[in-house]
């Protein structure tokens, strides 16, 4: 597994600060944000072709994320929608909680994590910060701004993998083929899969959570814990 260098991973951390900070115009912010995941998805396109070259650079792990309640199911959904855009696959396990396994390369597992983390602390910074309509159930709006939150930063991070493969020569061809791997991989650990039915959420949240998505940098370093 090829780690993200230590200068790059800086530049990214720096420019997600830079986006979080309260004296950033919204404009500034979604600029930082944007060249944050810029260099992310472009990571994870170079390190693909260097592993075509040599497929022993990168070979297909997993990891398993526990996720801790409240609200558990609901982060399981928003790592999804940060997994799936950067190639890897998702299996939820409902034992002894709410347990994610993650499949992918781990160039793509690593930027996985660091994302996935960030959002966390913003998500749970945002709810905070945003007030449950009068005779909206709390639990509900919350879980529904949390599923908005989630579809805005699966479309950022889709819209920036797409960019950095349209920008590579030859990327296209090696993703599919990487992403033929991560899917044996997760065959052959779970042969028998099946596919889990879509949540109904009767919250309001949703467009508010879709907003605060849309805003939210994509780095950081903490769970969240509300």
């Amino acid at each position: 597994m090829h780690s993200m260098t230590d200068a790059l991973l800086a530049r990214v951390r720096k420019l997600l600060a830079k986006a979080e900070d309260p004296a950033c115009t919204p404009a500034e912010a979604e600029a930082f944000t944007a060249k944050a995941t810029e260099l992310i998805a472009k990571y994870g396109v170079d390190q693909a072709l260097l592993a075509a070259e040599d497929p022993a650079l990168a070979p297909v792990g997993d990891r398993v994320v526990v996720l801790d309640p409240p609200y558990a199911l609901d982060k399981a959904g928003l790592l999804a929608a940060v997994a799936v855009p950067l190639r890897c696959r998702v299996v939820r396990r409902d034992e002894d909680g709410v347990q994610v396994h993650l499949f992918g390369h781990g160039a793509d597992l690593e930027c996985v994590e660091l994302i996935f983390t960030s959002l966390l602390v913003q998500a749970a910074h945002g709810l905070s910060a945003t007030p449950v309509p009068a005779r909206e159930h709390p639990a509900a709006f919350r879980r529904s701004w949390l599923a908005g939150f989630a579809q805005a930063i699966g479309g950022r991070l889709r819209k920036a993998e797409q960019a950095a493969e349209v920008a590579t020569p030859g990327a296209a061809l090696v993703l599919v083929r990487r992403m033929d791997l991560v899917e044996q991989r997760m065959a052959e650990a779970y042969p028998h899969l099946r596919t889990a039915g879509r949540r109904r959420l009767a919250g309001r949240g949703l467009k508010q959570g879709y907003a605060a998505g849309q805003a939210a940098s994509l780095g950081g370093a903490s769970p969240l814990t509300s």
